[in-house]
């Protein structure tokens, strides 16, 4: 993966089983955003894209997301002037189906209970906590078969982190597979079952995710800790 004449990814290979949750760790400028931008189908990039056995190479973003894969981008991306329940619609962009929406905003409210407290108000005046909750349950109408979750903790209070973590856990166990890149890597790592390190681009270390936190050498190394 290249921006310009710079090579931010090369050789690597990275698979999510459904209901699997799977950590992309490295320090800043690893490449793991980038990683999440071209699995989305927002950044060129050489290599292929494959779900359940479909070659997604040709496909654009807004096709990757219909067929089954979503990306809650770093940031957030909440619209001002749209309500929360207008910002949660959008991601059912490719599935207009009444009842399978109305089922979406239930799954979701289900799981942020504060978001339908919260549904009629302007989506831009919410906390961070909770436009990070918003921009989760929006990436959730799309109906994902794989969830890519880049830095979802970025910024929030601890007890809000638990909140947008334990909501990582009920989904994957729902059958979702996540990709999940998190920067607190001492509350990533014990929720994942496998996790992949990057430095410079380049995949170092792969396996069991606690082994991995376990592990001193990469954890100095690698992970900044």
């Amino acid at each position: 993966m290249r921006y310009g004449g710079i090579e931010a990814v090369r050789a690597l290979r990275v698979a999510v089983a459904p209901g699997e949750r799977v950590s992309l760790l490295g320090a800043n400028g690893a490449g793991k955003s980038s990683t999440l931008r071209a699995l989305a189908g927002l950044t060129r990039a050489e290599g292929s894209v494959r779900l359940d056995g479909e070659v997604l190479d040709s496909l654009d973003a807004a096709e990757r997301v219909s067929r089954g894969l979503s990306l809650v981008p770093e940031g957030r991306a909440i619209v001002p002037g749209l309500s929360v329940e207008e910002t949660l619609r959008l991601g059912a962009f490719s599935h207009r189906h009444g009842p399978t929406v109305a089922e979406g905003l239930a799954d979701v409210y289900n799981l942020f209970p504060r978001l339908a407290e919260r549904h009629r108000q302007d989506a831009a005046t919410l906390s961070g906590g909770e436009q990070q909750m918003l921009a989760v349950g929006r990436a959730l109408l799309a109906r994902p078969r794989v969830l890519l979750l880049d830095e979802p903790s970025l910024g929030l209070a601890p007890k809000m982190v638990s909140v947008i973590l334990d909501a990582v856990v009920a989904i994957a166990e729902a059958g979702v597979g996540v990709l999940l890149v998190e920067q607190n890597t001492q509350r990533a790592l014990p929720i994942c079952h496998r996790a992949y390190v990057l430095r410079g681009g380049a995949l170092v270390a792969e396996g069991d995710a606690r082994a991995i936190g376990a592990d001193p050498a990469l954890r100095k190394a690698y992970l900044g800790a």
